[in-house]
């Protein structure tokens, strides 16, 4: 009997992808959290969206990113969490390969997306703390829309990049994923193939584009650093210091669960402990982002306020 050759000659044509947990009892519980989770996620984000552009006093650069920071979670946490609903409903846990590339090159995508944005946010504040004079022309209108245009070029050719690269591997034994969804820690380890160029790939493309936007953010920050402790007054530097605080906050747990994820790559069993960072990857990160921005912001407050009441409050 001749093999089922799938794309690239391999004999697999589809994956089965494991999710959180395989007792029976436990999925309708993951199935109510995450469904709860998404809607929290994606309501949240939506509302910052339409509390920028319902409130003046939010047409500024930081927000303009926030909002488009806002959009790229809502994408990332419907590239995973929709389809793994699904699977739970149908009790069918396979995916075929054509859709788990797919998935995969979405994921990196928006996430691309994300990392770069945190950096332009990050020379938001630098400009607006060490470069004041200067900031409304050098982060102009013109400014924002090339730094998000160079965002989007640049994770669109890193998730190209590692999509291409792993369509090139064979796949022709196991094809069960310990995930929810498709990502490259998990195909490696069912290539047949030597995944070695593979994970080089990996680690120096990550050096580029994750290393890079990460040094340019602490090097942002640095000088921000410098620049508030000058600042004779308690309160000023207090008022400056907590501009930068939730950025900060994202940063930290975006790159944090970022670097876990794949700098794990010579682990022999991938376990658990991946299918959690893969929860902070695209759920705890998306849902948080709304909650750490508005917290302490009485201007996004008082906007998300004025939205779910549905109408302009008298200032």
């Amino acid at each position: 009997m001749q093999p089922n050759f799938g794309f690239n000659g391999t004999t697999i044509t589809e994956f089965v992808l494991l999710g959180l947990v395989e007792t029976p009892e436990l999925q309708p519980v993951v199935f109510v959290l995450f469904l709860l989770a998404y809607l929290v996620t994606v309501g949240g984000n939506l509302s910052i969206l339409a509390a920028i552009l319902v409130e003046s006093k939010l047409h500024t650069p930081m927000y303009f990113f926030l909002g488009n920071l806002s959009v790229m979670d809502v994408g990332c946490i419907s590239v995973t969490i929709p389809s793994m609903l699904s699977r739970l409903l149908s009790h069918k846990r396979t995916v075929p390969y054509k859709a788990c590339l797919t998935q995969l090159f979405f994921f990196h995508l928006l996430v691309g997306v994300d990392c770069f944005l945190l950096t332009a946010m990050a020379y938001d504040r630098f400009l607006a703390i060490c470069r004041p004079l200067t900031y409304s022309t050098r982060m102009s209108q013109t400014v924002q829309k090339i730094l998000v245009a160079v965002s989007w070029v640049c994770a669109f050719a890193n998730a190209l990049t590692h999509t291409v690269a792993i369509s090139t591997l064979n796949f022709c034994g196991p094809n069960v994923i310990n995930h929810f969804y498709c990502d490259l820690p998990q195909l490696f380890k069912l290539s047949c193939s030597s995944t070695q160029l593979n994970e080089l790939l990996l680690f120096a493309v990550g050096f580029i584009m994750a290393g890079s936007p990460m040094a340019l953010i602490v090097i942002s920050y640095a000088h921000v650093a410098a620049a508030v402790l000058r600042i004779r007054s308690a309160e000023g530097r207090k008022k400056a210091f907590s501009t930068c605080t939730s950025h900060l906050t994202v940063v930290v747990i975006f790159y944090g669960s970022g670097i876990f994820n794949y700098m794990r790559l010579g682990s022999t069993k991938l376990s658990d402990k991946d299918k959690a960072v893969g929860i902070f990857n695209t759920v705890i990160n998306p849902m948080l982002n709304p909650i750490i921005y508005s917290l302490r912001n009485p201007d996004v407050q008082s906007a998300l306020w004025r939205v779910l009441m549905g109408r302009r409050l008298l200032t």
